[in-house]
């Protein structure tokens, strides 16, 4: 299967490169590399250029938030299967894609895996474990979510269900996972290996008003679907997380 991955990048020298390099060292053999910056003024685009026999699409230009960026990858993708890699983030190992793939073939549509958060500037130390563990839909129901950087979703799934709701800022990726997995019920893989590794700071975890900013976009997620909240989902799905600092165990 063709597998399409969309990286969304803006300003992003510091940290891209790892991100490039884990893609050059993939060894699914068929893949899609698109990347979609935001009219980056610093060097990203040179390093991007660097790593163009990967890369099949480049467009550098003004968008209206990552998720739209997303979007608009989203749209160029060709290929059987989507995933996201930020541009902070990159691949655990070089057969993460094809056990990716691999986890595809039991007809499911869509598979996820697990994440490690890593130091910003030494990314071989760990400081956050994050194991997803098997989907149900009472979990999610009181704060389970998985990590979206670790989550591959067939095209068509896409096609059907549609994209990242832009009208969320923060939380829109797990708007999209909340309506495929709860309710769309399509069914998915929990996929028991690390294959993101993810620096620590994030767009919805970096201060307590982003964090406020994201429990108020997690409430509109359900509304906008039209399903029945619970309060103990806000109360939970940050409490969830203390486990990840605790438990770093490798796989």
């Amino acid at each position: 299967m063709k597998v399409s991955v969309i990286t969304v990048c803006f300003n992003s020298e510091a940290t891209i490169e790892d991100t490039l390099r884990s893609m050059q060292a993939q060894t699914h053999g068929n893949i899609e590399y698109i990347i979609i910056d935001g009219s980056s003024t610093d060097k990203t685009l040179q390093i991007i250029e660097r790593y163009k026999h990967i890369t099949a699409k480049v467009i550098s230009e003004p968008d209206k938030g990552i998720f739209d960026a997303m979007n608009k990858g989203i749209g160029l993708a060709t290929g059987d299967i989507i995933g996201i890699l930020n541009s902070d983030d990159f691949y655990k190992s070089a057969d993460a894609l094809s056990k990716v793939v691999n986890a595809f073939a039991s007809g499911v549509s869509a598979v996820y895996g697990d994440i490690e958060y890593v130091k910003k500037n030494e990314t071989k130390k760990v400081v956050r474990y994050w194991r997803s563990g098997i989907f149900s839909k009472i979990k999610m129901k009181y704060g389970w979510m998985p990590p979206h950087p670790a989550f591959f979703v067939r095209a068509d799934v896409y096609k059907k269900y549609g994209t990242f709701n832009t009208q969320l800022r923060v939380s829109a990726d797990y708007e999209l996972m909340l309506r495929v997995l709860y309710k769309q019920k399509i069914k998915v893989a929990y996929l028991n290996k690390t294959l993101v590794c993810m620096r620590i700071g994030g767009n919805s975890n970096n201060s307590i008003k982003s964090r406020l900013k994201a429990n108020n976009e997690d409430k509109l997620a359900w509304k906008i679907n039209n399903l029945d909240y619970s309060f103990f989902t806000t109360i939970l799905k940050p409490i969830r997380k203390i486990p990840q600092f605790i438990f770093k165990n490798k796989h």
